[in-house]
């Protein structure tokens, strides 16, 4: 075995050109006498890119496109805005005095009612269960008067909002029947640089596939207090919302929620919800309709460089307490304005929001051991977790 440096290496490469046009070897390897007969060999070999068209055959059945029909207000009329009528200013006696009074008496309660108008949005979503549960986005269905989707196979079936989650921009569907085709939630957690494949309905043309890779993890895109969002560049487009983001397994990494475009349209940049935040969120909305989370009664703040040296931290990490909220579960503990949360059960916190979504997770009525740096040391807090009070 050799070793070479970065000079060696150059004047190997010098070498390797003399030896090429001489037809001959070099040490280590052998170097083709003629530069097209290689080239002809090379091109003979396929390249070895990855073909989807096995895995799409076996999820692309469970994808759904979700139409959701609202009802709006239309847009006032002339003389009202839904308050009462005001006759306009005229001079006594005037000829059209008569005319207002009377069209302000014809007005149900004396007021301008505004005609309702029916509109239609569109989504994404797909089967998670054989028996006809349906996992979407909330903001697809939210406000939404009626519900339907609409199956790769083309039938169009009615479906009942069983419950969702603002939070985490979720919503679980149900159509009656049985024998649906499923697709499974991955347990493990996709890698950056891993293949995945978008399937849904993009400006409403259904059952498109797209095809990238994850390109980072972990984002906080300010969509709510429990964002870890996937980002992929497979791309997605307004309709893919709901639609399952799938490994080469054909298991479902993530639920596209959200695009990153000044245009509106696909620039390389999406992000879906993880399968594991996904998984926690449906049991609750199955069995509940909503989702309940733990609370220990704590505003939090970052950690930033000039804290952590300020209270003797080797290291921005953990969540600053900036207030232990009265009766609160962690107040009651003996938590402190001041005190740093650095570990949860053991498990690291790496910034507030860490902490957050760790006590979300957890169910009210708990005890979690909570790591707390205060006065230059650490020290462990039982925490009796209560119960998130409703927005």
């Amino acid at each position: 075995m050799s070793t070479f440096n970065r000079k060696s290496a150059r004047w190997l490469g010098a070498a390797a050109v003399a030896a090429l046009m001489a037809g001959g070897a070099i040490e280590g390897g052998y170097v083709p006498a003629s530069p097209a007969r290689a080239e002809l060999r090379s091109l003979s070999q396929p390249l070895a890119m990855p073909s989807f068209a096995d895995v799409i055959d076996r999820v692309k059945p469970a994808v759904v496109s979700v139409r959701v029909k609202m009802e709006t207000a239309a847009a006032p009329r002339p003389f009202g805005d839904n308050s009462e009528f005001q006759t306009p200013d005229l001079p006594p006696g005037h000829p059209l005095e008569r005319f207002f009074r009377e069209f302000r008496d014809q007005q149900p309660g004396g007021q301008r009612q505004a005609p309702r108008r029916r509109t239609q949005a569109q989504g994404s979503g797909f089967f998670i269960s054989g028996d006809g549960y349906v996992l979407t986005n909330n903001h697809v269905v939210e406000n939404g008067a009626e519900v339907e989707i609409v199956m790769d196979d083309g039938r169009t079936l009615e479906a009942k909002v069983i419950g969702t989650d603002p939070k985490t921009d979720l919503a679980l569907l149900k159509v009656e029947g049985s024998d649906f085709p499923y697709v499974k939630l991955s347990s493990q957690k996709a890698r950056i640089g891993d293949w995945v494949l978008a399937v849904g309905n993009p400006f409403g043309l259904g059952g498109t596939v797209t095809a990238g890779i994850v390109s980072a993890q972990h984002r906080d895109i300010g969509a709510g207090p429990y964002d870890d969002f996937i980002q992929i560049d497979a791309p997605v487009n307004r309709g893919n919302s709901g639609g399952p983001t799938f490994n080469l397994a054909g298991e479902v990494v993530g639920v596209n929620t959200a695009i990153f475009s000044p245009s509106g349209g696909n620039v390389g940049i999406a992000f879906a919800i993880p399968a594991a935040t996904v998984e926690q969120v449906v049991g609750s909305l199955k069995e509940n309709g909503t989702v309940t989370r733990g609370f220990i009664g704590v505003q939090m703040q970052p950690v930033t460089k000039e804290i952590a040296e300020a209270i003797g931290l080797k290291e921005p990490r953990g969540a600053l307490v900036a207030e232990a909220l009265k009766d609160g579960p962690a107040a009651k503990a003996g938590i402190k304005t001041g005190d740093t949360i650095v570990a949860v059960d053991g498990e690291s916190v790496k910034e507030a929001r860490d902490l957050s979504r760790k006590i979300a997770n957890a169910a009210p009525g708990k005890t979690v051991n909570v790591t707390v740096y205060r006065d230059g040391r650490e020290r462990t807090v039982s925490i009796e977790v209560g119960k998130q009070p409703r927005a």
